[in-house]
């Protein structure tokens, strides 16, 4: 794809759309939106069939980023991305980080299965997880930290037919609401019970078996009281068959809504039990300085895994006389309660909001994380004769034996990996609330006050390395090593001890204060800001750590070294404050175009990760080694839609100041550095409906984006994140009488990024297509199917992040998924 001529078109669009729309008579300005017209058929697409679909764009409210109740996407001083049910079905994302591959700015690399992505955002530095990404129901955050070590927001959330429409917005105004998240706001509504009933069943298959089952049903209940209930089974082996299940659990969602005298509250609460396989790493060919990627030898990239049956069920040698048993396909799953309560209401000229969230859940941690590069079965024997030749005082090691655990000779020739079993247990518990009261003290200006709390609490029990040795191919066998001197450098396929095992708790707080201001300075321009003061309080406890020979025997050098929890504890604590505002304007061309400016600065806290690694008080304190990371961001777009043509189009700036990185090597090094960046970009969705029900989508960003500040990185480009991206969508609608078809594909194109900030290990672009199909037969059923990847790229997400450099030869890589479908028949009534 060559940028300049795509940048420059999408420069002669966005001037052919303002002139457009200045062209509009001034009264357009002032004139409100025609009433949504009714059309047959399903909404979407084309510019007759239009109606519907193109009034509800028009109209359509976000509430996400709002001072009080909502503003019509078209006159919203910030980025923000919507997306229906019917878009969401469209995209077909394989996980709920995979929804963000709609939105501009946003990169999520969503190839490690239902959870575990990593989320990047707009040039800010984050070297994995989701640390600019919040995820919130009903407008709160499920937990209000973003990330913490083995636990990035989309983990906790799982998609279904319970939901009625997902809000991302960008920057802007969310750095004083809510818990102040800079980045990326992911906000999913559900819906509600209406005065008309609704249900739906909806049965699924595809790739690996699936077996998924959907229901929803809502409807009034009482004289002002509605509700809703839903929910989903499934059950599959997914696209990276390991020989037992990858996807298994259920989700069940309900509401209970009250209308009150000029407000409502909603009760909302969901119970998810959800396993998922984890994917990382499998090996690849790396050629031409890692330009080039290509299928190792025998191991399908697109569809393997290392993981197999028989490691599923393996053990942790925790301590002398003390062993674990684990179940991979635990994954990284979520077993979770959630309740909230919603609340808003107009009292005496007052506008009284609450929104209240209580999260409670395992997101363990069970899963497979590769370490060194391929080598063949002889190059590791002869390591381990190198290493404990003269182990044994008397006996020099002269030969090694391979087997494999029934006794079968491993070939020298066989090439090898050695991946870490590693068992992370994570109890997360939260509370959230928000309260703001608005009141128009003055015409057309209103005043809004409001207050955040959190407490949040994290217990975790952690056993990484845990190293086995494997063969090299899709669902790996575990091999033996003995030495001729007694050495016992493998047993059970575990070569390498527990390295790091450490046992915290952790409780954390958060209040803040913020004051918002709405002026409408007349029917054109408008204008708001913000300011917003925070306070963090982190408390933990950690336990110290020793090392012993589980068995006492030194010739099992697996064991030896193993990492251990002591009864000493350590406890540290901090607390920070900090300020953030925002301010931005909207100027409204005619009835149906604007342009905004926004500016804000914002920021996030340490986590608890950042205080187990410092250790001790003094680092903890040393605000020159854990800074309080801030963001400045200025950005200027332009909005407009019409029958015709859609767009939503803006530049940015962002400067970022001090962010503490770690990186886990895999013999369990923790690697500490604090960076800055600084970026620049522009950000589109551009809409064409040319022909009756033809609409052409393109979607995506340009962004370049570097380190500063740390001499070892400065001037490197910000990891993980592509300089260009995009997406173009063509959709046909067909009409059939009282039914319908609708195709619809994607090209995606995902620039070349690199996966480390020293720029060492290089990740190529790549580019994939999608395809689906709906047939609606009457209003009753519908009959969908999505393909992904159909042209099987081998595209890389992640590098080895358990290494610190580069090079060509064989690799331990991530990949994307090969070429999947789902099709699925809804029943709705």
């Amino acid at each position: 794809m060559n940028n300049r001529f795509l940048l420059s078109s999408i420069s002669l669009a966005i001037l052919a759309l303002t002139s457009q729309a200045r062209a509009a008579t001034p009264q357009d300005a002032v004139t409100p939106a025609p009433a949504a017209q009714e059309v047959s058929g399903a909404s979407g697409g084309g510019a007759q069939e239009g109606g519907a679909a193109v009034q509800a764009e028009l109209q359509q409210v976000v509430v996400t980023g709002v001072a009080t109740g909502g503003v019509r996407k078209l006159d919203s001083a910030f980025s923000i991305t919507t997306a229906t049910e019917e878009q969401l079905r469209q995209a077909a994302p394989s996980s709920t980080a995979d929804i963000l591959k709609l939105v501009p700015g946003v990169y999520a690399e969503a190839t490690g299965g239902q959870s575990g992505a990593n989320i990047e955002v707009r040039g800010f530095p984050s070297g994995s997880d989701s640390p600019f990404v919040s995820v919130q129901m009903m407008g709160n955050p499920i937990y209000p930290v973003p990330t913490l070590s083995f636990f990035e927001g989309s983990s906790a959330f799982r998609l279904d037919d319970t939901i009625e429409r997902v809000e991302v917005l960008r920057g802007g105004p969310s750095t004083i609401f809510s818990n102040g998240q800079p980045g990326a706001t992911m906000n999913f509504i559900l819906k509600k019970g209406t005065d008309t009933p609704e249900g739906s069943i909806r049965f699924s298959t595809g790739t690996g078996e699936l077996r998924r089952v959907d229901v929803f049903y809502g409807g009034k209940i009482a004289d002002n009281w509605y509700g809703t209930i839903g929910g989903f089974y499934r059950n599959t082996n997914g696209v990276r068959d390991a020989g037992f299940p990858a996807d298994k659990g259920t989700q069940l969602t309900a509401t209970l809504t009250r209308k009150l005298d000029n407000g409502e509250i909603t009760f909302y609460a969901r119970r998810t039990d959800d396993k998922n396989a984890f994917y990382t790493g499998v090996p690849l060919i790396s050629s031409n300085e890692g330009r080039t990627i290509s299928e190792f030898p025998g191991f399908d990239p697109l569809t393997g895994t290392l993981m197999s049956g028989e490691m599923r069920r393996f053990t942790v040698e925790a301590g002398p006389g003390r062993t674990l048993n684990y179940d991979l396909g635990d994954g990284r799953g979520l077993k979770s309660t959630v309740f909230g309560i919603d609340f808003a209401q107009t009292i005496g000229g007052w506008n009284v909001s609450n929104k209240f969230n209580y999260f409670d859940g395992d997101l363990n941690t069970i899963a497979m994380f590769t370490g060194n590069n391929p080598l063949t079965m002889a190059a590791y024997n002869a390591g381990a004769l190198s290493t404990y030749r003269n182990a044994v005082d008397g006996s020099t090691a002269t030969a090694a034996t391979a087997t494999y655990l029934d006794g079968t000779p491993v070939a020298d020739t066989q090439q090898v990996v050695q991946a870490g079993l590693w068992a992370v247990e994570k109890q997360l518990q939260s509370a959230t609330n928000e309260l703001r009261v608005s009141r128009e003290w003055m015409k057309d200006n209103t005043v809004t006050i409001g207050g955040y709390f959190a407490n949040y609490s994290s217990d975790d029990v952690w056993y990484l390395g845990n190293s086995h040795l494997m063969t090299a191919v899709p669902n790996a066998r575990l091999i033996d090593v003995r030495l001729n001197n007694g050495v016992i450098v493998s047993n059970g396929g575990k070569e390498g001890p527990v390295n790091y095992a450490p046992v915290a708790s952790y409780d954390g707080s958060n209040t803040a204060l913020f004051i918002a201001n709405e002026w409408k300075i007349n029917d054109r321009i408008k204008v708001d800001g913000g300011i917003r003061r925070e306070r963090q309080k982190l408390d933990a406890t950690v336990s110290g750590l020793t090392t012993g020979d589980t068995d006492n025997n030194p010739l099992t050098v697996y064991n030896n070294g193993t990492s251990m929890p002591t009864s000493a504890n350590t406890a540290l604590n901090r607390t920070d404050s900090a300020n953030s505002f925002t301010i931005g304007g909207n100027f409204k061309l005619s009835r149906d175009a604007s342009v905004f400016a926004r500016a804000n600065r914002g920021h996030t806290f340490i986590a608890f990760d950042d205080l187990r690694n410092a250790g001790t008080q003094a680092k903890v304190d040393d605000r020159g080694l854990l800074p309080t990371p801030t963001v400045e961001q200025f950005e200027v777009g332009f909005k407009t839609a019409s029958p015709l043509y859609s767009a939503y189009v803006n530049y940015f700036r962002t400067d970022f100041d001090g962010i503490a990185f770690q990186q886990i090597l895999a013999d369990g090094t923790i690697l500490n550095s604090v960076s800055g960046s600084k970026g620049q970009g522009v950000e589109f969705e551009l809409a064409v409906r040319p022909v009756r029900d033809l609409t052409l989508t393109l979607t995506g960003n340009w962004q370049d984006s570097e380190y500063k500040d740390n001499p070892l990185t400065a001037g490197k480009r910000v990891q993980r994140q592509p300089k260009l991206q995009g997406r173009f969508t063509p959709s046909y609608r067909i009409p059939m009488g009282d039914n319908e078809l609708r195709v619809y594909g994607t090209y995606t194109y995902i620039g070349d990024r690199w996966a480390d900030q020293a720029n060492l290990q290089y990740l190529p672009s790549y580019k994939t297509f999608d395809l689906g199909a709906v047939y609606r037969l009457g209003e009753k059923i519908e009959f969908r199917v999505n393909g992904s990847n159909l042209s099987n790229e081998l595209g890389l997400t992640e590098g080895n992040s358990r290494l610190t450099t580069g090079g060509s030869g064989p690799i331990n890589a991530r990949p994307l998924f090969g070429r999947t479908w789902e099709a699925s028949v809804m029943y709705r009534f």
